[in-house]
């Protein structure tokens, strides 16, 4: 499908949201340097970053339970949220594909997340992860302020990211990511005279498992520190975060008997990025980037966590939660289900996942459902909102494992 957009609208939403979402409140005019939301009400502060694709669920079981997968066991999709467990894997080589329309209740037919992950065991110890991620916008013809068409282009962005996971013990590994990360929302165009490049860019995830085995059930922690790296640049003048992450989860496996295995995880994350200020403070006036927007990555990481214009109870709220639950009946067919929240300051998002899994010999497959439970604005509907994903994987090693015929 081909759309008509405008190039500053694009650009705008790519790099300006910052300046814009900070723009919604006010100086409260019963003074004492607290600011609100346009309305009256208390003022929406959600955190901006570039090449938000990075923290999509890219597939189709941790999608169906909420988005919940620090701590749940291993499989070929653990590049994304926690290489480390991939160390304890059995097999020694799989693949998985993933598919996500995005979007279509809009009825746009060419925007989608593709992601390839998989991994090889080098040994009892350690393992390799590989994955590619793609995002494709579709199809846009550009106009400009005035409407009038000005060219035609494909954005679309990619992350290329090989892993290397070591355990270190008998029930503890630890995971390292590098990533390569492109993204081309509008080169070769330009916006009040300023040309557009694409944005190139590199990072890090650094990650570490735990497994507590029990009496009748295993309790499984991980903790993941994800896209730790430069920023990405879409001009020579403005250089902006890419979206680095704390996350930590917990996951507790029941053998219920023979046959039922019942998993219940849950996963709290947060955004490693600076916070928008309300009441700018530019420490070289001769330019017109923010301050909070000029930070290093170090300085960047640490300050996140304590640079809340609210004080310590907004930065709770900028605390994302994920719940969810899977159930196994013979190692065969799984059901899913999850739910995850976000406050309504930032960024509102609320959704109910659902989900299931076939599995026999070499193939497999995910499904996962999203229900947008946050109301109908566009910052608290979900683009996956009732669309159906799938993710296929493939264990090699079935093949050299099933029985010979006689």
């Amino acid at each position: 499908m081909r759309r008509t957009l405008l190039l500053t609208l694009i650009f705008s939403c790519a790099l300006f949201v910052a300046q814009q979402s900070s723009g919604q409140c006010i100086e409260s005019p019963l003074g004492s340097g607290r600011y609100i939301g346009l309305d009256g009400g208390p003022c929406a502060n959600a955190i901006p970053t570039a090449v938000p694709f990075l923290r999509i669920t890219p597939d189709a079981r941790t999608g169906a339970m909420g988005d919940a997968g620090v701590a749940i066991s291993p499989d070929a999709n653990s590049m994304h949220i926690n290489s480390s467990k991939l160390a304890f894997v059995e097999n020694d080589f799989a693949l998985s594909a993933t598919y996500s329309p995005w979007l279509r209740s809009l009825g746009l037919q060419d925007v989608y997340l593709a992601y390839l992950a998989g991994y090889k065991r080098i040994d009892d110890l350690s393992a390799l992860g590989f994955s590619l991620r793609y995002f494709s916008l579709g199809d846009i013809q550009f106009t400009d302020e005035n409407g009038q068409p000005i060219g035609n282009g494909r954005p679309n962005e990619f992350e290329l990211a090989v892993g290397f996971a070591r355990k270190l013990g008998e029930n503890f590994s630890v995971g390292v990511n590098g990533k390569f990360i492109y993204s081309n929302l509008a080169a070769d165009q330009q916006v009040g005279g300023i040309d557009i490049n694409a944005g190139v860019a590199g990072a890090a995830d650094i990650s570490l498992y735990y497994r507590l085995p029990l009496e009748s059930s295993e309790l499984n922690f991980g903790l993941a520190l994800s896209n730790l790296g430069s920023k990405i640049s879409y001009t020579k003048v403005t250089n902006d975060y890419l979206p680095a992450n704390f996350g930590f989860g917990a996951a507790w496996e029941f053998d219920l008997d023979e046959y039922n295995k019942l998993t219940l995880t849950g996963d709290i994350n947060k955004l490693m990025v600076p916070t928008p200020q309300h009441d700018f403070v530019d420490v070289d006036p001769q330019n017109s980037i923010n301050d909070y927007r000029e930070q290093s990555l170090f300085k960047s990481v640490t300050s996140s966590w304590s640079d809340a214009p609210g004080g310590f109870s907004e930065e709770l709220k900028e605390l994302t939660y994920s719940l969810g639950a899977e159930y196994w009946y013979d190692q065969q067919f799984a059901l899913r289900a999850g739910y995850f929240s976000e406050h309504r300051l930032k960024g509102a998002r609320k959704y109910l996942t659902l989900g299931l899994g076939l599995k026999y010999n070499v193939f497999g497959i995910n499904m996962s459902y999203l229900i947008s439970t946050g109301g109908q604005t566009t910052l608290a509907s979900n683009p996956l909102d009732k669309t159906l994903r799938f993710s296929l994987l493939f264990d090699f090693s079935a093949v050299d494992n099933a029985p010979t015929p006689n």
